[in-house]
């Protein structure tokens, strides 16, 4: 299911708590950092993906969302949008699916979409959680 209703995003983001951030590195000025950050911040639980860092956000870091030992809602990616695919697939093989799929601004994959939108797995494309976030609800959860 592809998202674009305002009040259905509002609702989705106050229903999300575990966070999967694809692409997360704690680098001043990076976007993935600010919106990690925000989104710390804004009181979801955070779990920082990268396939080489133990350690983001002053947070465990796993190697790939497979790894993460508790349910998943929201998998944000900040990853080019050749990688998405590859990462829709590894959604699939979590034992509980997560409720959404979100590519950051400038980042498409019509492939992702139709692999997880058959598991209806929500996808958006394109926006910033931050942004929407921001907008939507306000820092406070």
């Amino acid at each position: 299911m592809i998202l674009l209703d305002e009040k259905k995003l509002a609702a989705l983001l106050n229903e999300v708590k575990v966070i999967a951030v694809i692409g997360a590195v704690d680098k001043l000025g990076r976007p993935v950092d600010m919106v990690g950050k925000y989104l710390i911040e804004a009181g979801y639980n955070v779990i920082p993906v990268h396939p080489k860092r133990d350690h983001v956000w002053g947070l465990k870091t796993y190697r790939s969302i497979i790894e993460i030992p508790e349910k998943i809602d929201l998998i944000d990616v900040f990853r080019a949008s050749q990688y998405c695919p590859d990462h829709a697939k590894e959604c699939l093989k979590l034992e509980i699916l997560p409720k959404v799929f979100w590519m950051q601004q400038g980042i498409f994959s019509p492939e992702a979409r139709e692999i997880l939108t058959k598991k209806n797995i929500t996808v958006i494309e394109d926006r910033c959680t931050m942004v929407d976030h921001k907008r939507l609800i306000g820092k406070k959860l």
